[in-house]
């Protein structure tokens, strides 16, 4: 086999063992991401954005977030990204990434089936980010618990893998988490993908 032949089939491999979901050192963008916070209700006051950080050496996403927890139970800050994704082939998500701020306290939120939005369950895992330096986190599928309004629920429903239609990152820390995070943080994001 010449060169050329192996580095085809090395690329060819290498798409088969991972799928790129979001890639921001290369092109993708972050204007189809919206925030998911407590703002949604009366009473919530935590903020939420993902942004696009390049100069000439680099490129990649931040996400930042001011979790105001509140008495009456208000207290998330997230950002999500509506699509279609074909996640059966793999067995986790991976993020390559960096926190930074007060905490490093952060979940995935998955939602399936074009169920996006309440009264429906989503689908989270919690991860504490890598400080200082860069690293990748790994959040296997089997591991995603349903949540209702921040809440573990009884669900015999599995995350439908093959129907992923919302993928999201909160920081935690509300009315229903043992740990009580509050105030400004910063999630670096490299890419997300799963392997």
């Amino acid at each position: 086999m010449d060169t050329m032949e192996s580095e085809v089939s090395k690329i060819t491999i290498e798409s088969l063992d991972e799928k790129y979901l979001f890639d921001f050192t290369r092109s993708d963008d972050v204007a189809a991401w919206t925030e998911q916070s407590d703002t949604v209700r009366d009473v919530g006051m935590s903020k939420a954005v993902i942004v696009i950080h390049q100069n000439i050496q680099y490129r990649r996403a931040i996400f930042f977030a001011l979790l105001n927890p509140q008495v009456n139970g208000a207290g998330f800050a997230g950002v999500r990204a509506l699509g279609h994704y074909d996640l059966s082939r793999y067995t986790k998500l991976q993020i390559r990434c960096r926190g930074q701020g007060l905490f490093n306290g952060f979940k995935v939120v998955m939602r399936h089936k074009d169920l996006n939005n309440e009264p429906n369950y989503s689908w989270e895992q919690q991860f504490q980010a890598p400080k200082d330096e860069f690293g990748v986190v790994n959040l296997a599928f089997s591991e995603f618990k349903a949540y209702y309004r921040g809440k573990k629920v009884n669900n015999s429903e599995p995350l439908d893998l093959a129907h992923i239609s919302s993928i999201g990152l909160q920081v935690y820390g509300g009315v229903y988490q043992p740990v009580k995070q509050k105030g400004p943080a910063t999630l670096e994001i490299d890419w997300i993908r799963a392997v």
